[in-house]
């Protein structure tokens, strides 16, 4: 059994949390959807359902499936 000291469980800041971005972030960014991912995060934190916010859904879907086809 591991001592309690020995954990390499570091508690951090919410200051350190806030400026880290978020990867799944940054990696939407680089696809160039950044603003329709941000559009669908909106309505899904207003509606609560994402059959609620279809049109953003498609948009963002289209988005990354425009990008999918340019890099092949």
């Amino acid at each position: 059994m591991a001592k309690p000291g020995h954990t390499w469980n570091r508690s951090r800041s919410s200051e350190e949390d806030e400026d880290e971005e978020d990867p799944v972030d940054a990696m939407i960014s680089r696809t160039g959807c950044a603003a329709q991912h941000r559009e669908l995060q909106e309505c899904m934190a207003v509606r609560q359902d994402w059959r609620h916010c279809q049109p953003q859904v498609r948009a963002f879907g289209e988005c990354m499936a425009r990008r999918q086809r340019a890099e092949e």
